[in-house]
């Protein structure tokens, strides 16, 4: 297994970390430790690719797991914001029906030989909602750290909430766009479906 292919592996196995951070309330910086967990495994994403098309090691895995792997980091962190109260469920499933539609989509090609790999859409969308879960964990720790967690209706909370719904409803359209772009250029394999 060559060294982009280990990243991709260490982003899925970093989510399960991830998930206990964010969810342990006793644990003193949760926050601040799911945050950090969170951006080295971002980080592994960047990288990955990076090097698998610099040194030529782009594989079919890495074509396969590298979006997967990408799905469960950022699912996870969203479904947390649910679990919190952050986030409402109806955008998460918006964003999971589009990654089922899409992995779907790879499995349908997949079996005819042919790899989807990720487009630019796709990546804008990924990065779009890595900011965002980054950006609402952060402020979430400061908020809990400056004892305002829960105060909707104080100034601060509302201020930094803005930017936490922008950063959510951005990866919304993105999400739709690129759902949209992956079945358009695929078509083909859904359209001579018997």
């Amino acid at each position: 297994m060559n060294l982009p292919n280990k990243l991709t592996v260490l982003r899925m196995a970093l989510v399960p970390v991830f998930l206990v951070f964010m969810l342990m309330d006793g644990m003193a910086h949760n926050y601040l430790w799911a945050l950090f967990v969170f951006v080295i495994a971002s980080l592994t994403d960047l990288l990955d690719g990076k090097i698998a098309r610099k040194q030529g090691l782009v594989t079919d895995f890495g074509k396969f797991m590298d979006p997967l792997a990408d799905k469960i980091l950022v699912m996870a962190g969203m479904i947390c914001f649910v679990e919190l109260g952050y986030a409402p469920a109806f955008v998460i499933v918006i964003i999971l029906a589009r990654e089922f539609l899409v992995t779907s989509l790879r499995l349908i090609a997949a079996g005819r030989g042919i790899v989807i790999a990720a487009d630019k859409w796709g990546k804008y969308k990924t990065v779009c909602q890595m900011v965002w879960i980054i950006y609402t964990i952060l402020v979430l720790w400061l908020l809990m750290n400056s004892g305002l967690v829960g105060a909707w209706d104080q100034g601060l909370w509302v201020a930094l909430r803005i930017p936490s719904d922008v950063l959510m409803w951005l990866s919304v359209i993105l999400t739709v766009i690129s759902g949209t772009n992956y079945v358009w250029k695929n078509r083909s394999c859904i359209s001579d479906m018997k």
